[in-house]
């Protein structure tokens, strides 16, 4: 009768090593979006939403009152090596985590029903090569509706030459980057991208309920 065969615990395995990266980003402390001090690194961040968007409603119902338990986005940002296709590793990353964190604070600005002072952030600088890694577990831990589902408020400026490209979900649901008048509007109708958002919350929902319950001991 053949023996089943359990794989011990390698603590030095990658998935083991880039969820002890996702976990301590969950341990730092939520700060305002973007940080009030600049400071140099690349690293890992989550976002989080706590206003009134009716939209958004059970985002907020989990990050207020100092509980922040799901980001409505995951992101990294990575020397600017690893951004021309290569690892980046040993490349000085400047300030690229607070530039992105900042660049994200103004394209909520410009959003016409956004309000900058309801979203907060958490964040970790990381040593390249875990960057990729950590934010991939990060996003599959807490499926952020803006990674998942209402796509492109990481976008950036396609350039005047680009400007056949439709606009993005997000841009649809949060007019104002001004850029993104340039685009072409979405096949898909407003009302369509936000009913998907809402069954895609109700339904994601209950998946942070279980993970949540399970991490009290309920």
């Amino acid at each position: 009768m053949p023996t089943n065969k359990i794989p011990p615990f390698n603590p030095l395995d990658k998935t083991n090593l880039g969820e002890s990266v996702a976990k301590a980003v969950l341990q730092q402390p939520v700060g305002p979006l973007p940080p009030i001090e600049p400071f140099s690194g690349a690293g890992v961040y989550a976002i989080y939403y706590e206003g009134d968007f009716s939209l958004y409603r059970e985002l907020s119902e989990r990050n207020r009152d100092g509980k922040y338990q799901w980001p409505i986005y995951v992101g990294k940002a990575v020397p600017a090596g690893a951004r021309k296709g290569g690892y980046g590793l040993g490349a000085d990353p400047g300030q690229a985590l607070f530039k992105r964190l900042a660049e994200h604070a103004t394209s909520i600005e410009h959003a016409k029903n956004l309000i900058l002072n309801d979203f907060r952030c958490r964040f970790l600088v990381v040593d390249d090569i875990w960057i990729p890694l950590a934010e991939s577990l990060l996003i599959e831990m807490f499926s952020p509706l803006w990674n998942r589902k209402i796509d492109g408020f990481g976008n950036h400026d396609p350039g005047r030459g680009r400007y056949n490209q439709q606009r993005s979900q997000w841009d649809t649901i949060h007019p104002g980057r001004p850029w993104a008048d340039n685009l072409q509007a979405l096949s898909s109708e407003e009302h369509m991208v936000r009913e998907a958002a809402v069954e895609y919350l109700a339904r994601t929902k209950v998946k942070i309920t279980i993970k949540e319950d399970y991490r009290e001991g309920k």
